[in-house]
Parts: structure tokens; C-alpha cells; sequence
């Protein structure tokens, strides 16, 4: 029974995606057992895209959904060694780098959260061009698709969140990013001189915030991307007879 109302809450949000007529079209085609049709595969497609997304934004917007996952955590810009190695020589210092980190990862998870309906207006614009190379792509080209379609929405999305955390201020009443900007200005200076140059110095020219905010979506879309290719390769992963038949026809 449990099974049944699934696959019954999958189709009704395979109504908001196609519309009625579409899914008509679909269980006719379905129930009759004939070859696959455009519209069918499209129809596939889109609920692979919207669970897939689900799935991977509900994993990493918990609490330590990006700090405790190791392939996603979000860590300062090699740059940074300087700073953090310094305050690591103060009582306190290294839990304080850690609690810059920390709350970085936490403003990530956050941002995850409110995700969803940037993707689900992705998915409902896919064209049949879009689905029929998304079908015989490589394995993440769903992913891709996303990306391509949410990027600078999901990018407006985090930024805010992540320049807020690096924006607080920590010891010595200064925050990450005013440390980060007083580094990187001095280290330029040298850099930019005569002496740096014969040196091979090359001036850091890291936003901070923008850098934190591509490693926060480089993380979501790799997760997006695992949740892809299990739905392309493991019959397991195909929760709704749409997707079974879909993406069975194509292995």
C-alpha cells in the first residue's frame, strides 16, 4: 500500500510538469505497452531531474549536510594558508579557522534549502531538443542541463548567504573577509613589485565570497550528478514505473 501511494504522489506531480493531457498520452501509451513516445520520455526525464534534485538538496541542507561530507565541504582558498596558519599559533586560533569554516558550510546548507523551486522552473522549461539529448548524453548530462539553466539564480541565491558568514566579525573585532582583503592587498604589492616579479610572484586576485560561493555549487551539482547516474544505471533507483520504463529502454 505504502508502495502504491508513492507511485500515486509521483504522477501528481508528474500533472504539474507535463499537464493532463500530456499524462493522459503517457498511461495510454504506458497501459497499452507500445514503444516509447516523445512525450513519454520527456515526461521521464523531468520527474528523473525533480527527484533527483529533491533528493540531493534534502541531503545537503541538514545540518552537516556540506560540513561532515568530505567530497563537499566548503574550505577556504588555498590562498588563505597564510591566515589560518597564523592563527593557528594563538590559544584558540585553530577552532577559530574551524568556526569560520563551519559557519561557511552551515550558510551553504541554508541556501539548499530554498533551492528547489530555481530547479523545478528549470525542469519545466526542458524542451524535446533538451530531453532527447539528455537521454543519449553521458551520465551527468541531466546535471549539466541543470547547471546550465540555474546557475547565476542558484549562484544570487548562496552568495548573500555565504558573504554574510565571512562578513561577521571574529577576533579582534575583524572579520574573515577584511583579514582575507588585508592579505591578499599586501601580498599584491610584493607580488606587482619589480622584486616580485623577477621572484615569479603571481598576485591573488580571489574574491572571496564568489570563490566560497562556486565551491558551494560545485558541491550541490556533484550531488545532483551521484543521484543522475544511479537513476541511469541501478533499476533500484527508478522509484516509479515512468522511470523504469524510460530509462530500462535505454540501458
Amino acid at each position: 500500500m505504502k508502495k502504491l501511494t508513492t507511485k500515486w504522489m509521483i504522477l501528481v506531480l508528474a500533472v504539474s510538469l507535463t499537464g493532463c493531457v500530456e499524462l493522459q498520452q503517457i498511461m495510454g501509451t504506458m497501459m497499452a505497452g507500445q514503444p516509447l513516445t516523445t512525450t513519454e520520455i520527456i515526461a521521464g526525464l523531468k520527474q528523473a531531474l525533480t527527484i533527483g534534485a529533491d533528493s540531493s538538496l534534502k541531503r545537503i541542507s541538514k545540518t552537516d549536510g556540506y560540513y561532515r561530507d568530505e567530497l563537499i565541504k566548503i574550505l577556504l582558498p588555498p590562498e588563505a594558508k597564510t591566515i589560518t596558519d597564523n592563527l593557528a599559533r594563538i590559544p584558540g586560533g585553530e577552532k577559530l579557522v574551524e568556526d569560520v569554516v563551519l559557519r561557511i558550510n552551515r550558510a551553504a546548507e541554508d541556501a539548499a534549502r530554498e533551492a528547489l523551486p530555481i530547479f523545478a522552473s528549470a525542469v519545466t522549461g526542458m524542451t524535446i531538443q533538451d530531453g532527447l539529448a539528455i537521454l543519449k548524453g553521458h551520465p551527468t548530462a541531466a546535471t549539466d542541463y541543470l547547471r546550465n539553466n540555474t546557475y547565476d539564480q542558484l549562484f544570487a541565491l548562496y552568495q548573500p548567504k555565504i558573504k554574510n558568514s565571512i562578513d561577521k566579525k571574529l577576533i579582534g573585532n575583524i572579520s574573515t573577509a577584511e583579514s582575507w582583503n588585508k592579505l591578499t592587498t599586501e601580498w599584491n604589492k610584493i607580488a606587482n613589485s619589480l622584486v616580485g616579479q623577477m621572484a615569479g610572484f603571481k598576485p591573488v586576485n580571489v574574491q572571496l565570497d564568489s570563490y566560497l560561493t562556486g565551491k558551494a555549487l560545485d558541491g550541490l551539482f556533484l550531488k545532483v550528478g551521484e543521484e543522475e547516474k544511479k537513476i541511469r544505471t541501478d533499476p533500484v533507483a527508478r522509484v516509479t514505473e515512468l522511470l523504469k520504463r524510460v530509462f530500462g529502454a535505454t540501458v
